[in-house]
């Protein structure tokens, strides 16, 4: 790869040389670079454009990485990846997606992501979306994904957009089964004129079923985004849903968590905020020596992370 697709995996997939374990990486619709083990097996779809990860039962501390570039101008795609994930499991999954148009034709990639969690499994799931280039293409992104998880599973899944996306619609569909916990995390950062939508709906559907969504966002410049986050108990459950977000510039920010109980033991909770940075946490650190852009930038990567 030249020292921009380089780049570009650092920025998504934390890589600097190709991984050890199973992994899969994709470059402008064809895969570049593909690796199994004996526990992870990585296979072509064979009836749509994708793969499917088959992580054998009691599969523990291994990791798979899945990263997608796309380098050329004009190019759109829709992959479909499937991940079938053993009962028992201990792993780590890294994916992503970087843009870099320097053409005057926009840029698409959609990646729908279906995953299937075994009983008792625990899975860390990392995705990121980061976009560039000088060209006044657009870099679109709009990611699918859904979740099943079994009796006793465990899913921490770090979804974040870094920075550059034109635009993106992303939707999460997320069932929980008994006693099954997901904690779901989003960071956006959104600037210019940019927009984004983010759509999640968690099911609580197993008794003792639990599901927290954390949301993160920066909205600058002229940006627009809207948040639509729902929370849905059908046993005795908990839920807590949580939207912090920073305005700033003429940006618009919109978020609409929902909460809906079908069981009397259902527990669900939800918050949102929208502001500005305080005036009093730019002036400390500025009083220490930074300037006020600075102050901003560092106010933001923390609140962020």
């Amino acid at each position: 790869m030249n020292a921009i697709e380089q780049q570009m995996l650092e920025q998504i997939a934390d890589l600097h040389a190709v991984p050890s374990g199973a992994y899969n990486i994709r470059k402008d619709g064809q895969s570049v670079g593909r690796n199994s083990t004996a526990e992870i097996r990585i296979i072509p779809q064979e009836d749509c454009d994708g793969i499917a990860i088959h992580i054998a039962p009691n599969t523990k501390n291994q990791s798979v990485h899945i990263p997608v570039i796309l380098a050329e101008s004009g190019l759109q795609e829709t992959v479909y990846n499937t991940f079938y994930i053993g009962e028992n499991c201990d792993v780590v999954i890294v994916a992503g997606c970087g843009i870099h148009n320097d053409g005057s034709a926009d840029s698409e990639h959609s990646g729908v992501h279906r995953f299937y969690v075994g009983k008792g499994a625990r899975v860390r799931y990392v995705e990121k979306h980061y976009g560039e280039g000088s060209g006044t293409g657009s870099r679109i992104m709009n990611p699918a994904t859904v979740v099943y998880l079994e009796k006793d599973a465990y899913m921490e899944m770090e979804m974040s957009q870094i920075r550059g996306v034109s635009s993106t619609n992303r939707t999460s569909e997320i069932h929980v089964g008994d006693h099954a916990e997901i904690v779901l995390t989003e960071r956006l950062l959104t600037h210019g004129t940019q927009t984004a939508e983010s759509r999640v709906d968690i099911f609580l559907d197993g008794e003792d079923a639990s599901a927290r969504i954390l949301s993160r966002s920066v909205g600058q410049d002229e940006s627009v985004q809207t948040f639509f986050p729902c929370m849905t108990g059908n046993q005795k459950c908990f839920g807590h849903v949580q939207c912090d977000s920073i305005i700033m510039g003429n940006a618009k920010i919109s978020s609409i968590p929902a909460i809906r109980a079908n069981c009397v033991d259902a527990q669900l909770i939800h918050e949102a905020a929208i502001g500005k940075i305080a005036g009093d946490q730019l002036l400390k650190l500025m009083t220490l020596g930074l300037t006020e852009e600075e102050a901003e930038e560092h106010i933001l990567n923390g609140f962020l992370k």
